[in-house]
């Protein structure tokens, strides 16, 4: 496998729509209800990779998988937190892409200031829990029955995991 990661383009939209489509129509990985169409995807893409950043693996240009990070929450105090996502075709996963990909978007964002990541999962999901885990996040708390989906609850627990802290907790620079 000639595995490299790169920025994603809108060029990278319908490979992604397509990887994504798998989650939003089979689990409850993603909470929304319709796959969003290439252009949605294209959007997104144009909208966070020059915000924060979205990143694409790919092998011999088949995009394999995806991970990004997007604004936590639009008020300005919370500019310092990002949350991250990423998502894998299903036949690319437990062979460290989602790792790769994570490992190359902590250092994007913190290289933007970035200082604190926020993910959530939604339960059970033992393969993401242990992956953030591996990476250093730790879980910070469950919302319990948050998301209806595929004909029953779900709920979403929460992690984060700091990038970049000042070394005295003081005002980001």
């Amino acid at each position: 496998m000639a595995l490299r990661i790169r920025d994603a383009t809108s060029h990278d939209a319908p490979a992604c729509a397509a990887i994504y489509a798998h989650y939003v129509r089979t689990t409850a990985l993603s909470f929304e209800s319709e796959p969003p169409s290439d252009d949605e995807m294209a959007r997104r893409i144009a909208a966070y990779g020059s915000s924060h950043a979205w990143l694409v693996a790919v092998d011999d240009d088949d995009v394999r998988g995806y991970a990004y990070g997007s604004p936590f929450s639009p008020r300005e105090a919370y500019a310092w937190t990002a949350e991250v996502s990423v998502y894998l075709a299903p036949d690319a996963a437990g062979r460290g892409l989602g790792r790769a990909l994570y490992e190359e978007l902590f250092d994007r964002l913190r290289a933007r200031g970035i200082r604190r990541l926020q993910a959530g999962i939604s339960l059970p999901n033992d393969a993401s829990l242990g992956l953030h885990r591996a990476l250093g996040f730790e879980e910070v708390g469950t919302f319990r029955r948050v998301g209806w989906k595929h004909g029953r609850w779900w709920d979403v627990r929460r992690l984060q995991r700091d990038v970049l802290m000042d070394d005295d907790g003081g005002a980001p620079g």
